[in-house]
């Protein structure tokens, strides 16, 4: 069986349930392509799995496209990020949360400071313990 034939639920409410959280899934991946700092292949990803549970189609559909879907097959193959990839995925979260810990969140809220801090290392721990590919030159 290829790691990319969806697993689909047998349950029809399950399935249903699966296929509404990809599709909210890919909606707000799609507000990222246009928000800066909201980040689309993150929520490619999650739509990625919930169609390989829901639908086959639209889970064929996620790994084929051409703005996100090879980062989300080589993700769904454990091939990892791209350096650059990785590179930004840091510039931007941090760029972000520096922003909302340093100027957007009140002071007298210094426990969202902390939990908002907390996230961008566990994020950035994770970012960092993925494989990461190498640059492929053409020729």
């Amino acid at each position: 069986m290829s790691p990319h034939t969806a697993q689909i639920k047998t349950s029809k409410m399950v399935r249903i349930s699966w296929l509404i959280a990809g599709c909210i899934s890919t909606s707000i991946g799609f507000v990222g392509i246009i928000i800066p700092g909201l980040p689309t292949t993150v929520f490619m990803l999650i739509a990625a799995a919930c169609f390989y549970r829901s639908s086959q189609r639209f889970y064929n559909w996620v790994i084929s496209h051409k703005l996100f879907g090879n980062h989300v097959k080589n993700y769904r193959e454990g091939k990892g990020m791209p350096k650059r990839a990785k590179v930004m995925a840091f510039l931007f979260m941090w760029g972000f949360v520096l922003f909302a810990v340093l100027l957007g969140i009140p002071d007298h809220l210094l426990w969202v400071k902390i939990i908002t801090s907390l996230s961008a290392m566990t994020g950035t721990g994770y970012i960092a313990n993925l494989p990461t590919l190498e640059n492929r030159s053409v020729g």
